[in-house]
């Protein structure tokens, strides 16, 4: 049953919030159900008509619903109206910050993205400057959607989010304007700015509309130019006590010839999965280099160059197509992707991810390449299975998406070698945009919970 129909079926409380939770579920049914008529109200809700004729006018007279058209062969009356969210009673924006770039989304009430804008923040840009930068993205982007000034802002950043302050432990890899943006947006704005760990907004954007939709305990393991992981448990979310939970960069693993230390991940999980090393690991095994402009840095102080926006041919086999080749079948598609709202290409794409699109193209030439680097990942979802044992672990990121079904493939056989704890590995759908559009999706929940009325899940009414 449909979640929203479910919770309808169920639910009986006191008249004191009756209001209250009846509106928020005849709202919660206007977005997954899109417009509905009063009479299709009563039907979802199991409402009485004149409880759904109150909440109606109620919702209204408060701006958050409207008449959009009418239903019906006549398509005339009262009863033929049909009623729908007002999208653009409030305007959210997304943040994703790396360390050379800023992309900024901004959303309506619906979580629809409206406008989108990537900068790029030089390597020698002081502080201040990338703040003024990336604050003249997020002004750029708010204006080309027409939307001031903003209901709800949330930012995904690499790092820890400090549970107790809310703000970015410091560390030496972070950059530095980071927090310096995060508390400038709250002074000039004034409004609610939320602030997480960019691979735990990932994990809610493969949740929500990616690999992970059919389960509600997974862990996203995060490709990129670093490694990072999300822990959903239950539907939620897990930070841990210091909002380290997932920092699996600093995992110890054999392979690596070191081992991690406190400010530094060289020699833990990132040294064998980062982007470096599987660029490494690719020319071992001849596979075409490849490189894009520099990006997203974890703590290992990669020493990935940076090149044009684009792909960067090298040294290659005649079994070897370019990076630019469509993924062989089974891997990702265009069509996994959400569709995006503008044409910037992105600035900060890892060096490994066309390598290792173009191993999953080459087939049998590039087969060897991708079983060593599934032996390595392995590693890292072997250690996250012994622990919390989820079931389903998503590779995400850039490189774990671009490596699709025949990377994810070898990394459950090599799995099943090492644990007897069985998890399904998926390959992820939403790729390098997960972190923006998972900010998106947690600005959207804040907005919706304040606009809509926060409702406890043990709250429940009938009329």
């Amino acid at each position: 049953m449909h979640p929203p129909r479910a919770a309808a079926a169920r639910r009986t409380a006191s008249p004191a919030t009756a209001r209250l939770i009846n509106d928020r579920l005849a709202l919660q049914l206007l977005q997954s159900e899109g417009p509905l008529t009063a009479g299709q109200l009563k039907s979802l809700t199991g409402l009485s008509r004149p409880t759904v004729a109150d909440l109606v006018e109620r919702l209204q007279q408060a701006g958050l619903i409207a008449v959009v058209g009418e239903s019906g062969a006549q398509r005339r009356g009262p009863n033929a109206r049909l009623y729908g969210i007002v999208a653009d009673r409030a305007h959210l924006v997304g943040l994703d910050l790396r360390t050379h770039s800023v992309t900024v989304a901004v959303a309506d009430l619906l979580g629809r993205v409206r406008a989108e804008h990537t900068v790029p923040i030089g390597p020698e840009a002081a502080p201040d400057t990338a703040v003024a930068t990336a604050l003249a993205a997020v002004d750029t982007a708010l204006a080309a959607a027409g939307a001031h000034p903003p209901h709800t802002i949330a930012v995904g950043a690499p790092g820890l989010v400090d549970p107790a302050t809310g703000r970015l432990g410091a560390a030496d890899w972070m950059s530095p304007w980071h927090d310096g943006l995060v508390g400038a947006l709250r002074a000039r704005t004034g409004v609610p700015v939320l602030l997480e760990n960019e691979v735990n907004l990932a994990a809610i954007a493969e949740q929500r509309g990616g690999a992970a939709r059919d389960r509600d305990t997974f862990v996203l393991l995060w490709l990129g130019h670093g490694t990072g992981a999300a822990v959903v448990l239950d539907g939620r979310l897990r930070r841990g006590a210091s909002g380290g939970t997932g920092e699996i960069g600093f995992l110890p693993v054999p392979g690596t010839g070191a081992l991690p230390s406190a400010t530094g991940c060289d020699g833990g999980f990132h040294a064998l999965a980062g982007s470096a090393a599987i660029c490494a690991l690719a020319a071992e095994h001849g596979v075409p280099s490849a490189a894009v402009t520099e990006g997203r840095d974890r703590p290992s102080g990669e020493d990935e160059a940076a090149g044009p926006n684009g792909v960067r041919s090298g040294a290659s086999g005649a079994n070897w197509p370019s990076s630019d080749t469509e993924a062989a079948p089974g891997g990702p598609s265009a069509e996994a992707a959400p569709d995006r709202p503008s044409a910037e290409a992105p600035t900060d794409v890892p060096p490994a991810e066309p390598l290792v699109r173009a191993a999953v193209a080459a087939g049998g030439a590039g087969a060897a390449f991708l079983d060593a680097l599934a032996a390595r990942i392995a590693l890292g979802v072997a250690a996250v299975c012994a622990v919390l044992d989820p079931g389903c672990v998503v590779l995400g990121g850039e490189i774990g998406c671009g490596g699709g079904a025949e990377l994810a493939d070898r990394v459950a056989a090599h799995l099943a070698r090492l644990s007897p704890l069985r998890a399904d590995v998926r390959a992820g759908t939403v790729g390098g945009r997960a972190v923006l559009l998972g900010a998106v999706l947690a600005a959207r929940d804040a907005a919706q919970n304040e606009l809509f009325g926060a409702v406890g899940p043990g709250a429940s009414a009938r009329a």
